[in-house]
């Protein structure tokens, strides 16, 4: 398991970083990340946003699923059946998130341990590709970590955990439907509803709360991350789209 981390996460990401620092003036590790971010998002692009168009689907079947359940409120197998031929119909993958969120866990890891756990600011020059060590010998080391020049993203700061967590609850708010209340919920609504506010308002005080213990660069990276996102569903559902 290490192995493949290392292969397919840790190292690649370690010489993207390095590489991008030998291209930015000043070698500002902030920025790096920034459009390192900003890269790793246009790959997930198709991705994520067949996440958001199944989101905007599920809304507008929201209708027939309430009927569905209302039907076959008595029959739980019946129930789950037609709900998935509804999904069929209407070319409804309802899992197409987890696959973007199975993606972008390792390489949150793989920043924390790059950050945090010797990776920077002293560069191990044995896990760099040949072509980004005939790079590395332009920088200079130990690379600076001050992003703008003052703000040291190799420790944790409040400023960027706390924008970590309103980040985090701005996209939420965006992209996660509101459940409405029902006249008799079930066991199930109200799990739902459960869910639904701990996402809300549970999730972003939990991200700010490991971003004070984190990197300030992993920090970085979730901000832009969700900066993006936000952009990203504001456009795809823009009404002409």
């Amino acid at each position: 398991m290490s192995y493949i981390f290392h292969t397919f996460f840790y190292n690649p990401l370690y010489n993207g970083l390095i590489l991008l620092l030998s291209w930015i003036p000043n070698a500002d590790v902030g920025v790096a990340v920034i459009l390192f971010t900003l890269f790793i998002k246009f790959i997930l692009f198709p991705l994520s946003r067949k996440a958001v168009q199944t989101q905007l689907k599920l809304r507008e079947i929201e209708p027939q699923l309430a009927k569905l359940k209302e039907t076959y409120k008595d029959n739980r197998e019946a129930q789950a059946r037609e709900m998935m031929a509804l999904y069929a119909k209407n070319n409804i993958n309802p899992f197409s998130g987890i696959l973007l969120v199975l993606f972008q866990f390792p390489i949150i890891i793989a920043l924390y341990f790059i950050f945090l756990k010797g990776g920077l600011p002293n560069v191990d020059v044995s896990l760099l590709y040949p072509y980004v060590k005939g790079v590395f010998e332009g920088l200079t080391t130990p690379i600076n970590m001050h992003f703008f020049g003052f703000l040291d993203i190799s420790k944790p700061h409040v400023t960027l955990a706390v924008l970590a967590g309103l980040s985090q609850f701005a996209q939420i708010r965006l992209s996660l439907p509101k459940v409405e209340k029902v006249a008799n919920p079930t066991f199930k609504d109200d799990m739902a509803q459960s869910i639904n506010l701990q996402m809300r308002y549970v999730l972003p005080v939990f991200i700010g709360i490991v971003a004070l213990n984190i990197s300030g660069a992993v920090s970085l990276y979730w901000i832009t991350g969700n900066l993006f996102t936000i952009a990203q569903e504001l456009y795809l559902k823009h009404p002409k789209r």
